[in-house]
């Protein structure tokens, strides 16, 4: 197999943690987004979508979205279980990994790249050029604020999101709340077993990648 990754980006992170649990080691290609890489010709003939990650297996066949890798994976090496084993903890690992990608993941994507200089024109990812609407900045802002402030609430009295094990949910909410310290947001000082999930989660060898 082959992973095309960024180091520095969010999406290519949540592979790579699961890449990591798992025991995985997968020849990886770093592509550079900085230089608009993930727009030439040559990587357009790998990923259409000009997005990465992108997991190319060995019969040639690639998978171009996080959801994809982390459902081949979980298929594939299904012996280190991160999207649950019973049909309710798969339902309720879904469910949560759903909400933290659109309220947390979604909005800071928003506001970041509706206000980075670097982005102009690339609101969105994809082929196709959109220009930024700085008005979304700030919505995309007191949509991660609020995000962070229900985290505490959300992690409860579980050592983790979804609770007794580590799964995609954990993956995609440390991402989220990394993620939003580039917007100078953060976890609330008062959310005591937020904090310490973070810090638990991110001793993880897998976070450190």
């Amino acid at each position: 197999m082959k992973f095309y990754d960024c180091a520095t980006a969010p999406s290519p992170r949540r592979a790579r943690i699961m890449i990591a649990e798992k025991g995985l080691e997968i020849e990886t290609v770093q592509v550079d987004l900085r230089s608009g890489e993930h727009l030439t010709d040559a990587y357009k003939a790998i990923n259409p979508n000009c997005t990465v990650p992108t997991l190319e297996l060995d019969d040639g066949t690639r998978l171009h979205s996080t959801v994809g890798i982390w459902h081949y994976l979980e298929a594939a090496y299904p012996e280190t279980p991160m999207m649950g084993t019973t049909a309710e903890e798969k339902g309720r690992i879904a469910d949560l990994q759903w909400r933290v990608e659109m309220d947390g993941l979604m909005a800071v994507g928003e506001a970041l790249r509706n206000g980075a200089p670097a982005m102009k024109d690339r609101a969105l990812t994809g082929p196709h050029n959109y220009a930024q609407l700085p008005e979304l900045v700030e919505r995309g802002k007191i949509r991660v604020e609020r995000f962070l402030d229900g985290v505490e609430e959300m992690i409860g009295d579980k050592p983790f999101a979804a609770g007794d094990t580590f799964s995609i949910a954990d993956i995609d909410l440390l991402v989220v709340v990394d993620f939003a310290k580039w917007l100078k947001l953060e976890l609330p000082e008062s959310a005591t077993r937020a904090r310490a999930w973070h810090e638990r989660v991110s001793a993880r060898p897998s976070a450190k990648l």
